[in-house]
């Protein structure tokens, strides 16, 4: 996988911290250290959660080598099509709590890093430098998070729901680019 890959893969993973980013920002009450303590918990746990699933796919890669790229477009498209699917979702349960609490940013951090965990599992299947990789993917979170939180603040309006949807498309179209190199079709 090469690094423009990787970081498309980060952009689409950080596309829910963005969208719950934009939706708290928008209630004006953050101040700058709020946006950085959530946006270093968001990226911190979207760094975790794909070392964790690397292990696992590490693990298992010896059994399902013959199908590990229908698994990693599998994992893929799953999270994208999700990431779609709630797209259309209400976005008042984002809005009705405070993120400053700690067992809501800590609860929101581990809800949003479950894709990341789920995406590991694929990188344990078609060989990616872990370390680039949670590099690219902490970064890409934290300052996608950042700038959720102040593009919500300014009130300029960037629709949380399209944030997901192309985030949920970018995963599913390298996930059909796994499948297209390993079937040697591009």
């Amino acid at each position: 996988m090469n690094f423009i890959e990787l970081l498309l893969i980060a952009i689409g993973l950080s596309m829910d911290c963005f969208a719950v980013s934009l939706s708290f920002g928008a209630q004006k009450k953050l101040n700058r250290n709020d946006i950085l303590k959530f946006s270093f918990f968001f990226a911190f746990f979207q760094a975790l959660m794909p070392v964790i699933g690397w292990m696992v796919g590490n693990a298992v890669n010896i059994y399902l080598s013959d199908v590990d790229h229908w698994i990693a477009f599998g994992i893929l498209a799953a999270i994208g099509l999700r990431m779609i699917y709630e797209a259309f979702g209400s976005e008042d349960k984002k809005r009705s709590v405070d993120i400053r609490e700690w067992k809501i940013l800590l609860t929101l951090s581990l809800a949003t890093s479950i894709d990341a965990l789920i995406t590991g599992v694929s990188f344990g299947f078609i060989k990616v430098n872990i370390l680039l990789a949670v590099i690219t993917i902490a970064l890409i979170t934290f300052l996608n998070s950042v700038a959720g939180a102040y593009v919500g603040k300014r009130s300029i309006h960037i629709s949380p729901k399209g944030a997901e949807i192309i985030g949920g498309l970018v995963l599913i179209g390298i996930g059909v680019k796994i499948v297209l190199q390993h079937l040697s079709i591009i």
